[in-house]
């Protein structure tokens, strides 16, 4: 957008909230310009003289919910802001003990599991996707989690960091946001279906008639291929998932289910304990079951192992013939 469209809307954005009886500081008015360019990107000053207000100078970064955005998206600075954030609460929490005095390795492991890290993976989902560039905002993040391990462990800092990182029980950073990555996009499939992520979703668990028109419901496949976002992998991990049944249904009341509905077209049969006896037992029950073609066999075996060890198994194997 040139500067004139650009002191335009501003222009009429003004008038409107003047009409409202809302006043703008337009000394707290700031500028922030996207762009594609793969070049250096300088866009001009933005004059409000006419309105009555300040030169503005476009931003390099412009901070919105915690949330840090840089003008081509890649977030590199958001991603040091929390790293070196996490990282200053790491040396503060020297404080706490070093390896010959202080609280225990594994307390001080649950410090960084529940104070840190948090801080270090705030909103990593702008830049943690599939394809997404990880060799840059990957480095300070590593870092801050080996400092970490070594005040851990009260190790030299010449340690391998894979070694001190094994030992303490710390994930390597990037399996770590996978993990909660995921378990992330999997979370997307329980929103309601009114929420705003399902409604730019295009899965099974959002309502047809209830989309957003930038929703991916609207998109070829050649333009889905083209958007690398966590939505997207959201989206596609929507399909791998099924619905789980509600333990309080009405259809799982006692009564009202379909063993209790249609009790006559379900067979038990206990197999003995001749092995001999179980299995021709098996395979007549089988033979006959193949005959039919609205036939389902289900298999069931819940031994007890009696034994003071161990456990209880149960396996159930559906095979609709």
């Amino acid at each position: 957008m040139s500067n004139s469209r650009l002191f335009y809307s501003y222009n009429v954005m003004s008038n409107l909230l003047d009409k409202f009886g809302l006043v703008v500081e337009h000394s707290k008015t700031e500028v922030f310009h996207f762009s594609r360019s793969q070049g250096l990107f300088n866009p001009p000053f933005l004059d409000l003289f006419p309105l009555g207000g300040p030169i503005l100078t476009p931003k390099n970064s412009w901070k919105y919910l915690g949330f840090i955005f840089n003008r081509k998206l890649t977030f590199h600075q958001h991603v040091n802001f929390y790293s070196n954030k996490a990282l200053l609460s790491v040396k503060c929490m020297k404080l706490l003990g070093n390896f010959s005095h202080g609280i225990m390795p594994l307390q001080k492991r649950l410090l960084y599991r529940c104070c840190v890290f948090p801080i270090a993976s705030y909103s990593f989902q702008l830049w943690f996707y599939k394809h997404a560039p990880l060799a840059y905002p990957l480095k300070p993040l590593g870092k801050m989690q080996r400092r970490a391990a070594i005040w851990i462990l009260g190790v030299f800092k010449t340690s391998p960091t894979e070694g001190i990182e094994a030992i303490v029980g710390l994930i390597p950073i990037k399996y770590h946001l996978q993990k909660i990555g995921g378990r992330s996009q999997l979370h997307a499939t329980s929103f309601p279906s009114n929420h705003i992520i399902q409604i730019l979703m295009d899965s099974l668990f959002s309502s047809p008639h209830n989309h957003h028109p930038s929703s991916l419901r609207f998109f070829t496949d050649r333009q889905k291929a083209k958007i690398k976002s966590h939505l997207v992998d959201s989206n596609k991990r929507a399909y791998e998932t099924f619905p789980s049944f509600s333990p309080l249904h009405p259809e799982l009341s006692p009564g009202v289910r379909i063993i209790d509905t249609f009790s006559d077209r379900f067979s038990f049969n206990h197999s003995g304990k001749n092995d001999n006896q179980c299995l021709q037992q098996l395979d007549s029950m089988v033979i006959e079951s193949l005959l039919s073609q609205s036939t389902a066999i289900v298999a069931m075996n819940a031994s007890v192992i009696r034994r003071e060890y161990g456990q209880t198994l149960a396996r159930v194997r559906v095979s609709w013939t």
